[in-house]
């Protein structure tokens, strides 16, 4: 320990604004995280002030009541090199505090090249327990790393046992010992992979609590609540009283005259305070310009979060992204967390809670999906769409202009939600798109994430959004979606389709499909779309138009036993008799045709019978679950039987033979959203996919005296489509995902280390080019010298490129590097031109030299236009490239291809996140279309693939190493039977771009 008199004065340096993060608490609360300056003595006096005696002694060792002003001033004044101080801040007051002396070997103060450091923490009595301590533990350490520290060490008293966890817990590599009545302990500072997973693991913990306080709070309040019917308010207060929240509502309006008011049912009051009970959750509806205040007052009251329905933000304009940003400081300085502001609102179904926060007039029916819509409008669509299928949500949120809670949130909520097996993504932009695909191959390693982008081609953010754009095609974007296991799709409608089917089937074993059904015509499109999808579909099976429902039971039974199928396709149409399109011919029960009136009230017996017969076959299959989708044309009443999404449990006397009919009740339509800003429209109709219980249903119970007639929800539906390309195009998602989950959810492979890497020595060198350039936000380009110093120091050696600004300097540089030789043209105009006759090789003597440069000068120009080369030959194999290059919306990407016109014109580029794993580098290797020609292709030799899949990965490992690396290319890499060679490489360094960007360092909520 050192006491405040130990350690002389030091100059300061400037203020590292960049330390600065607002995080989130192992409650789900928020705290802000920023350097300790001299203007802090009153803060640091009222915080040690409500620390108690206990605490203090912990810190100090002995009694310490008081701070001395000596102990104030050095506690708030730090050079923020070899002494720093960091706070963690609720509003303007300190809850935690935590600190770095710089230390010699022999515990004294000192300065670099010294890499210990002494550190210390104090924490409030009423905020420990929240993860504060750890947060803060994350952030010194990466500040220590930044100022060259390595190590830390920390002398705990044996009965601090909250503190020698916070350590312990850490993941760092460390080592402890028992001195002089303390514990001593030394903490190696290096990232490794038990640290960054503990760091990982909190970062899920404390955000999927935050979604969670807001999901399921146990009061709700809502401010701007008009006195007459109508509003925004009013209308989210009569949604909020309609559902039967299980919590208490309150309304507040600050025009209320005095005494007990009640509107919608729910008791009225003019402020929070006058509530005289806590409010876990604020809906604000009041104009833009009253919200600060709002703010203010359910800060004041304790309010853990708040759901801002208010326009008039970023979407209008640069004043309303500055009052945005303004919401967002003021609410994280009260620990609160925002869904919104333009928000639609939220909901959550569970039976505990019946939570509809929102604009949406009706509760959704409980289900197993979690829905996420940046719009409105689309959010409303879709739990429409949803609705009409019989399908219902776990949770849903709309986040309009999402200035603080995000898709990521929620990705980290649902992840270990055990109400949601499915996740499904309106999405306009991702703010921090490292973190997403980081969340979302996790997630998708345990569920079903399905995305549809918008806002795909326009090349600029939504209004309201103010995050990166990305500069890479809409295919890369895709494809590195996929990687992550992201089911990605184009449309809502494919949204809802593919969420319908895995919501209700389980996944496919494989890619082949068995196709059945009365019409051989739909059968066949069934049958090309397969193909289209690259599915395996077997000739599809003709029951003919007189197939009855006992038939189609027998043939489902058949293809779902036949070990030959993973999947099957059941086509549907009218039956054609005697009396016309879809009549019944007099007959019934399970004698019957399959009947089905295209009307809305077109459902018979016959279409029940049907929708039996299936859910029969699927729940007597052995063996592995197989999923099942149905496609129905021109009818519309068996599209109605097949949506149903409740039944009655069977009461006493009731059969529980599965085939029985169930009772069908047609889901009501969702009317518009009432008159407000962002006023959504009712949804058209539209050709809808349904859904009939199926595999998933649970076994009836037996009858009791607790059964009701009340209708409960059908796990299992199937899914059941108006076309067979939305069928199909649905089922090839999931058998992707289900194989993506088979090979890389199971085995994502690792990142390996290599021998010949450098990484402090290519820190050094690249901190000192950018020093010594004054390198701005545009960046440098390395020259050829710079680049291979840099690439060499991660084992990637450059084939040594030697100017030849004349023949006699071309015929110098061959004799150094050894005959024979290529003489290459490097002008911009024509570098990777082979088709212009820029190059020339295998030059075995100085007179085919001369001659080839005479040549090249002749046809192409003068040697200063021309800027010609000389490179040693290497051993002849396939040009490739590789490329890396970091993204301002996508992070760091790793692309592969052939080099050469026709791949660059086909767009015939692999992509891969950084850092990629060796399955990513083999992958990459073997995705493009031309990979054949790596492996042999028409009798020639396969080339050394194991030699590129090294190369791919010690480039991911430098870019991931240092993001300074902006963009990196080897062009040609030619790679042979044995070997490759580097022939032609680029590196452009700039200053690393902001940490949403990177995902690297401490845990920090973004800001936008």
């Amino acid at each position: 320990m050192q006491s405040a008199s130990e350690q002389p004065a030091q100059p300061e340096h400037a203020y590292p604004d960049h330390w600065e993060a607002d995080v989130v608490l192992r409650d789900g609360g928020t705290a802000r995280i920023r350097p300790i300056t001299a203007d802090d003595a009153d803060r640091l006096v009222g915080f040690y002030e409500h620390v108690s005696d206990e605490s203090k002694y912990y810190r100090f060792f002995a009694p310490y009541p008081r701070l001395s002003a000596k102990d104030v001033h050095r506690f708030t004044h730090h050079d923020f090199v070899d002494r720093v101080g960091l706070a963690a801040t609720v509003g303007d007051d300190f809850i935690a505090t935590v600190r770095y002396d710089r230390i010699a070997p022999d515990g004294r103060p000192a300065s670099a090249p010294a890499d210990e450091a002494e550190v210390a923490f104090l924490v409030q009595d009423a905020h420990q327990g929240r993860g504060v301590a750890s947060a803060l533990l994350e952030h010194i350490a990466a500040v220590a790393r930044e100022r060259g520290i390595r190590r830390f060490a920390a002398e705990v008293l044996p009965a601090n046992t909250k503190m020698i966890k916070v350590f312990t817990d850490a993941g760092y590599t460390q080592k402890r010992s028992f001195e002089d009545g303390s514990v001593r302990l030394h903490l190696d500072l290096e990232p490794t992979d038990r640290s960054l997973a503990v760091q990982r693991a909190r970062e899920q913990r404390a955000e999927s609590r935050s979604v969670q306080r807001l999901l399921a709070p146990g009061s709700v309040a809502v401010i701007g609540v008009g006195r007459a019917p109508g509003g925004v308010g009013r209308t989210v207060l009569r949604n909020l009283v309609a559902a039967g929240y299980r919590g208490t509502v309150h309304a507040v309006n600050k025009n209320l005259g005095e005494g007990p008011h009640t509107l919608e049912g729910a008791p009225a009051c003019r402020r929070l305070a006058d509530i005289g009970e806590p409010v876990d959750l604020a809906v604000v509806t009041v104009p833009a310009d009253q919200v600060p205040a709002a703010v203010a007052d359910c800060g004041e009251h304790g309010v853990r979060g708040l759901v801002v329905l208010s326009a008039g933000y970023a979407e209008s304009g640069a004043e309303g992204r500055e009052r945005q940003r303004a919401l967002v400081r003021q609410a994280r300085s009260y620990g609160m967390r925002i869904i919104g502001p333009n928000a639609f609102g939220i909901i959550n179904t569970a039976e505990s809670v019946r939570l509809n926060a929102s604009l949406a007039p009706q509760m959704p029916a409980a289900g197993r999906i979690g829905l996420f819509a940046q719009s409105g409008a689309i959010g409303i669509a879709l739990l429409a769409g949803l609705h009409r299928h019989g399908a219902g949500v776990s949770s849903f949120i709309s986040a309009g202009n999402r200035a603080d809670v995000s898709g990521n949130d929620l990705l980290q909520h649902w992840y270990d939600d055990p109400a949601t097996d499915v996740v499904l993504l309106y999405l306009e932009s991702i703010g921090n798109p490292r973190k997403f695909t980081r969340l979302a191959r996790r997630t998708a390693a345990v569920k079903p994430v399905v995305v549809v982008k918008g806002a795909r081609h326009s090349g600029s953010a939504p209004p309201g959004h103010r995050v990166p754009v990305t500069r890479v095609p809409y295919a890369t974007v895709s494809a590195l979606l996929r990687q992550a296991g992201v089911i990605r799709v184009d449309t809502i409608t494919e949204l809802v389709d593919t969420g319908l089917l895995l919501a209700d089937q389980p996944l496919p074993a494989g890619p082949r499909v068995a196709i059945l059904g009365n019409s051989e015509s739909l059968g066949l499109l069934a049958y090309d779309a397969c193909l289209t999808e690259g599915l395996r579909p077997q000739r599809p099976l003709d029951l003919t138009t007189g197939a009855t429902p006992d038939g189609f039971r027998a043939a489902l039974a058949a293809a779902l036993a036949d070990d030959g199928c993973d999947a099957v396709v059941v086509t549907a149409i009218p039956r054609v008799g005697e009396d016309g399109i879809g009549g019944t011919a007099g007959a019934t029960g399970s004698e019957a045709g399959v009947p089905g009136g295209t009307g809305a009230s077109g459902a018979s017996g016959g279409v029940d019978v049907l929708a039996a017969a299936l859910r029969s076959a699927v729940a007597a299959a052995p063996g592995p679950a197989k999923p099942v989708v149905v496609v129905h044309v021109e009818m519309g009443a068996l599209a109605e039987a097949l949506s149903a999404a409740t039944r009655t449990r069977p009461s006493a006397g009731r059969p529980t033979d599965p085939t029985a009919a169930l009772a069908v009740q047609p889901a009501p339509a969702v009317p518009s959203a009432p008159a407000a800003p962002q006023a959504v429209p009712a949804t058209p109709p539209v050709p809808s996919a349904s859904r009939v219980a199926g595999r998933k249903a649970a076994t009836p119970e037996p009858a009791g005296p607790q059964d009701t007639a009340e209708p409960v929800a059908v796990p299992g539906a199937i899914p059941a489509y108006p076309a067979a390309e939305r069928a199909v195009r649905a089922l090839a998602e999931a058998v992707r995902y289900a194989d993506w989950r088979r090979r890389s959810a199971a085995d994502p492979g690792r990142v390996p280390e290599f021998d010949r890497i450098d990484e402090p020595g290519a820190a050094d060198f690249i901190a000192r080019v950018l020093r010594e350039r004054d390198a701005h936000a545009r960046g440098v380009t390395l020259d050829g010298d710079e680049t291979a110093d840099l690439l060499g120091r991660y084992g990637i050696r450059v084939l040594a490129t030697l100017p030849a600004p004349g023949p006699d300097e071309a015929v110098r540089a061959a004799a150094r590097l050894g005959f024979p030789v290529a003489l290459k043209t490097t002008a911009p105009h024509l570098r990777h031109r082979p088709d212009l006759g820029g190059v020339r090789l295998d030059l075995a003597t100085e007179g085919q030299l001369r001659t080839a440069y005479a040549e090249l000068t002749e046809a192409l120009g003068k040697p200063e236009e021309l800027q010609p080369v000389v490179q040693a030959m290497v051993p002849r194999g396939v040009d490739t490239v590789v490329r890396a290059a970091i993204d301002p919306a996508v992070g760091a990407v790793l692309s592969f291809g052939l080099a050469g016109a026709p791949s660059e014109l086909l767009g015939d580029m692999s992509h891969r996140l950084v850092p990629a794993t060796d399955r990513d580098a083999a992958d990459l290797v073997r995705s493009i279309r031309t990979a054949p020609l790596l492996f042999g292709w028409r009798g020639s030799a396969p080339v050394d693939t194991a030699a590129l899949e090294e190369l791919l990965l010690r480039v991911s490992r430098l870019v991931d190493d240092h993001p300074e690396v902006v963009a990196l290319s080897l062009e040609p890499v030619v790679v042979a039977p044995r070997g490759l060679s580097v022939l032609g490489a680029s590196v452009r360094l700039a200053p690393p771009p902001p940490s949403p960007v990177t995902d690297l360092g401490p845990r920090r909520l973004p800001s936008y």
